[in-house]
């Protein structure tokens, strides 16, 4: 039974020293965290520290995706990425919204430039937010509606 116990922790050890080199091979590749906001933050130095940090991210039920700044995504894959249809990505692609490239006949969109996009999106969604509850507050009506009734207006 000895013999066993050895192996599994050689295979563990050959596992944790696995991990810690692709880590560090992530970090090399300036890989970054994107948060919520669409902002980069840099890896933790360490393993433990990364993986408490993504743990947390998923208990708090956010998603969580590692990409590289240069990694190619296909035309569905982006527009997963950004929470809409592909034939609305494409429609902005076509006015030269977000930048890509074509493989043959097939987009190609660099993971860096559609979540650059969805960072810029997202802050113009919140101003757009913030102006609208401000007006709404300056009127004297930001407190005064309710849900309820926003649904007797439709």
């Amino acid at each position: 039974m000895k013999g066993v116990k050895e192996n599994s922790l050689e295979i563990f050890e050959r596992e944790r020293k696995d991990v810690e080199e692709i880590y560090q091979k992530i970090r090399r590749a300036e890989a970054k965290f994107i948060g919520p906001d669409g902002r980069p933050h840099l890896l933790p130095e360490n393993t433990y520290a990364f993986l408490c940090r993504l743990l947390a991210e998923l208990m708090a039920g956010k998603s969580v995706t590692l990409l590289q700044s240069n990694a190619e995504l296909t035309s569905m894959e982006a527009s997963n990425l950004l929470g809409m249809s592909r034939e609305y990505l494409v429609q902005l692609l076509e006015k030269r919204e977000i930048p890509f490239h074509k493989v043959g006949t097939h987009w190609r969109l660099y993971a860096r430039d559609v979540l650059a996009y969805k960072a810029k999106r997202d802050t113009a969604r919140r101003k757009a937010l913030d102006d609208l509850a401000l007006a709404e507050y300056e009127e004297g009506i930001y407190d005064k509606i309710t849900p309820a009734d926003s649904v007797k207006r439709e």
